[in-house]
């Protein structure tokens, strides 16, 4: 019996077996969009859309892919504002059905464009447009899953079944870098770089519709449903959430920007370093971070069981004790230029992202009154984004052109680390506190955060 079943299995029903399944597929459907982008900038884009570039300088070239990643970042926050303030307003269900198709519709868009060498200048700017939706798409994703697995949950389980949408992430980055694997082992390196890269973008729109399917099957959050009977049209959510919760959205932010930063390394830089820098084959490369991904997968499941024993808190500070910990020696590790090694490099980082991921639902849901969570957590979970993740993979790649020196990429994480430590260590955890609340007796604004109940 696996872990999740053994925890859940004596009252879980079957609305919230749905849930899990909803929040979970979607989850990972939207991020196998996101990831395919991530790794086919830092294998093919490049030269595809920024060919005069890339004839004269192939460095910068392959930093302007990377910064096309960062670009969508920049529209998180708003996708957070718009599809918060409407969570809060009309549900949890509407917003996640809106999202996913939005994701899809854009990811299948970019497998259809054309290049720099049929376009001209207009293939990247349609590039970056197509990024925008997909960022304004993100920033709603996130909060609508966390939300409706963390308000269908049992007190004692918010954090387990929270770590459900959150495990979506690394099962989109294991989807998405099996099908390069599986192209590049089928098409070769040349035809995939002239077509074959279309396929996965393309490939979205069966993904899409499995997952629209599942997701209309949900019923709203019981909280929400509760509370939108209940309470009175006195004002609008997203002012009061920076009226009143302006510190908290900070906090959530600074909590995020190092487990964020960390994950869009393996996400988005290890393949392209181990390829191009380390010269491994792509096969063995693809492979190793696929494996790696799994782990993130196992530990991000305990890190949201952990967060329910020992609290939110107490995971998320040993997750980023051992980042800090591993950050350099996963380098020295990689550049061995052994593919064993370099799969215990990313494997080894894959314990800490669980642990900072695993409860990250439950605790942001848990700061935040119900009135303003939708808009809260969107809101936080977008702007540690884009000071986390949105640009780790070309700062990565801008610290290994200037200094030659991938080990110093590790002490950029470590800074990371540093920063969401001491941001989640301000933090009283809220294990146990009222969800249906909607105005806490203390503003959370003021940095002291709501007063959690007694933990069950």
């Amino acid at each position: 019996m696996s872990l999740a079943n053994a925890t859940m299995a004596p009252a879980i029903t079957p609305e919230e077996r749905k849930v899990l399944a909803a929040t979970l597929v979607g989850t990972a459907i939207e991020w196998y969009d996101y990831f395919i982008y991530a790794q086919a900038a830092g294998l093919v884009l490049a030269p595809l859309f920024f060919k005069p570039i890339a004839a004269d300088n192939p460095m910068l070239a392959q930093l302007l892919s990377f910064a096309t990643i960062g670009i969508s970042f920049l529209f998180r926050p708003l996708g957070a504002v718009v599809c918060g303030h409407l969570g809060d307003r009309l549900g949890r269900k509407a917003v996640l059905v809106m999202t996913l198709v939005l994701m899809g519709v854009s990811t299948a868009a970019i497998g259809l464009l054309p290049t720099y060498a049929q376009a001209g200048a207009w293939a990247p700017v349609l590039l970056i447009l197509l990024r925008i939706a997909q960022g304004f798409s993100a920033g709603g994703e996130w909060g609508g899953a966390a939300l409706m697995a963390v308000e269908h949950a049992p007190k004692s389980r918010r954090s387990l079944f929270g770590a459900f949408p959150q495990i979506g992430v690394p099962i989109g980055m294991i989807l998405a870098t099996l099908m390069l694997l599986v192209l590049d082992a089928v098409l070769g390196r040349e035809r995939f770089a002239e077509w074959g890269w279309r396929l996965p973008f393309l490939f979205s729109v069966v993904l899409i519709v499995v997952g629209w399917l599942i997701r209309r099957s949900v019923e709203e959050s019981p909280v929400f449903a509760r509370m939108h009977r209940l309470r009175k049209e006195s004002s609008a959510p997203l002012g009061r959430l920076f009226r009143d919760h302006s510190g908290d959205v900070v906090r959530t932010a600074l909590i995020f920007v190092g487990v964020n930063a960390a994950g869009y390394l393996l996400i988005a830089f290890f393949i392209s370093y181990g390829q191009k820098a380390l010269h491994l084959p792509a096969s063995q490369v693809l492979a190793a971070c696929t494996l790696a991904a799994v782990g993130w997968l196992v530990f991000t499941l305990v890190g949201g069981w952990l967060g329910d024993r020992i609290g939110r808190v107490r995971t998320f500070q040993a997750g980023y004790v051992l980042l800090a910990l591993w950050a350099v020696p996963m380098w020295l590790l990689m550049d061995t230029r052994d593919i064993v090694l370099f799969f215990v490099g990313a494997f080894g980082l894959t314990l800490p992202l669980g642990l900072t991921y695993g409860p990250q639902a439950a605790l942001y849901a848990e700061m935040f009154p119900a009135r303003v969570r939708f808009s809260g957590v969107s809101v936080g979970y977008a702007l540690g984004s884009i000071l986390g993740g949105a640009f780790a993979a070309m700062i990565a790649q801008w610290i290994l052109g200037a200094f030659g020196q991938s080990w110093l990429i590790g002490v950029y994480l470590i800074v990371m680390s540093a920063i969401s430590f001491v941001a989640v260590s301000s933090v009283k955890d809220p294990r146990g506190v009222d969800l249906e609340a909607t105005d806490p007796e203390v503003p959370s604004g003021s940095f002291g955060g709501a007063q959690p109940a007694p933990a069950p």
